[in-house]
């Protein structure tokens, strides 16, 4: 992180969207606990934050800003009160699913279930509004997407998608999606991963589709609830398929033309890094995140000013966190 400049970065807390109920919790409080300790451990070079304000006096202080996200809305067990709690424990965004339906919100990937999100969907994100934690609209469908955009008070997230007219995968955002969400002040952040990068890769991944399926299901017999393991094995699995010719190699550089489409439909202030450098195959080039200053030469050999590349890499998101706090501060101070 300190190679590639990073002064803050959002941990997922994540688990399959397959694990409900009581222990979905015990899983996302399990890995909260272990983020805070790694946090204390390190105290030296890392500090928990919870706020734009804590984000800048860690960087002043010489430390790395730790935050942190719930990746799927199935890990509040369909109970509320897990919003305040997660909130209460550091969480500062919660994606509301992942790549299954959950209770209560439609996933991009499944079969719709709720027609986007049902009213009890509706409440978590009131109550997420609340208590100051961010609404993420990656991973969900489309109608989920608007239902959170007419619901929430404050500006969503897209914390790790890409663009669809780039890239046709349900998991990124369409043009007119793009421009909605920018009209309320919104954030989409571009996730690396080369499914999302790329259509030739996309179509390519979709032909061998079988095989890869095939493969997952060995991998998870062989991994059994790990995701770290399953994660990897899978990572290794495409770029042996890369290597055989089966999928095509992507540049990083495709990072740089999925800002450069949003940037021309609705400006800078709009866009932001989304990384998914904990359970992606990143493209060539951008292994790790010690490779990131190279967005910043490409951004500024394109022509853009250093104050939309500060807006790119941090200022859009923490606007969108400071718009956060104050309503959430206007709502309970109104309960």
């Amino acid at each position: 992180m300190r190679e590639g400049g990073l002064n803050a970065q959002f941990f997922s807390i994540f688990i399959t969207g397959k694990t409900l109920g009581p222990s979905a919790i015990q899983q996302a409080l399990d890995q909260i606990d272990l983020v805070r300790q790694n946090i204390q451990q390190h105290g030296k070079d890392l500090a928990l934050a919870t706020t734009a304000e804590e984000i800048r006096r860690a960087h002043a202080q010489g430390q790395i800003a730790i935050l942190m996200g719930i990746e799927g809305g199935h890990m509040i067990g369909n109970d509320i009160r897990m919003v305040r709690v997660y909130s209460a424990l550091g969480v500062r965004y919660m994606t509301l699913a992942h790549f299954y339906n959950d209770e209560w919100a439609d996933s991009s990937t499944d079969k719709p279930a709720h027609n986007g999100l049902t009213h009890f969907g509706k409440e978590v994100v009131r109550e997420m509004n609340r208590q100051g934690m961010l609404v993420d609209i990656s991973h969900v469908s489309d109608k989920t997407f608007y239902d959170a955009l007419e619901v929430s008070r404050v500006p969503l997230i897209a914390s790790h998608s890409s663009v669809r007219a780039i890239s046709n995968h349900p998991r990124n955002m369409s043009d007119d999606m793009i421009k909605v969400l920018a009209a309320k002040g919104g954030v989409i952040q571009i996730n690396y991963e080369r499914n999302y990068l790329s259509e030739e890769y996309r179509t390519a991944f979709a032909a061998v589709a079988g095989d890869v399926s095939r493969m997952e299901e060995k991998f998870k017999k062989e991994c059994g609830d790990d995701n770290v393991c399953i994660g990897k094995a899978e990572i290794r699995l495409e770029k042996e398929l890369t290597e055989a010719g089966k999928l095509p190699h992507v540049s990083w550089e495709k990072i740089i033309e999925h800002i450069d489409h949003v940037v021309r439909l609705v400006g800078p202030d709009h866009v932001g890094l989304g990384s998914d450098f904990d359970g992606a195959d990143m493209p060539d080039g951008l292994e790790d995140c010690s490779k990131l200053p190279k967005i910043t030469e490409a951004l500024l050999r394109k022509g853009y000013s250093e104050e939309d590349i500060r807006k790119i890499l941090a200022g859009n998101i923490l606007r969108v966190m400071e718009q956060s706090e104050k309503i959430s501060k206007e709502m309970q101070a109104a309960q």
